[in-house]
């Protein structure tokens, strides 16, 4: 079974209880940000290895560095094969910054886009300019509603009501 569905099964195990899960991500979080510490504090070096040994690296579980390169896959330069994933598939780390500091506001993890490692990365003003740009990607802005007797936006120089707005019967 590729690792990833293994994975999946340990962490989204619906039988666990709901403490058991809380602590289950918990601790999992916090060798998550160890990981990006490690990563942020060296941004422009391509970290690659097999899965096994990038685990070996890091100090996690093979299954947590599955649960790692999953959450980061989305932010890589190139994504890695991560669906067939084995223990000795050659994987890479090597990040877009943007696109990954990106990710982690839309995650709303603020224990990894908080970290001191972006200071040396972005300054202030682009840390938060990429943040407004990803909080404001999500939002729908509706046009300004046209009035029943405004001129009509087809450019016919006729009211709405008198022309597209008019009821097909």
């Amino acid at each position: 079974m590729a690792l990833l569905k293994e994975w999946q099964k340990l962490a989204y195990d619906e039988k666990k209880d709901k403490g058991q899960l809380r602590k289950f991500w918990d601790d999992y979080f916090l060798l998550e940000k160890g990981v990006y510490e490690q990563l942020l504090a060296e941004p422009d070096v391509e970290v690659k290895g097999t899965v096994k040994e990038l685990a070996e690296k890091y100090n996690l579980s093979v299954m947590e560095m599955t649960g790692f390169l999953d959450g980061i896959n989305d932010s890589l330069v190139e994504p890695n094969p991560i669906d067939e994933m084995e223990e000795d598939t050659p994987v890479s780390l090597k990040f877009d910054k943007e696109k990954l500091y990106k990710n982690m506001v839309d995650a709303k993890a603020d224990w990894l886009y908080e970290l001191p490692q972006w200071e040396s990365i972005f300054d202030e003003e682009t840390r938060h300019r990429l943040y407004i740009e990803q909080k404001k990607s999500g939002t729908i802005v509706k046009g300004k509603k046209i009035g029943r007797n405004d001129p009509c936006p087809c450019g016919s120089g006729k009211k709405y009501k008198q022309c597209c707005g008019r009821k097909k019967a």
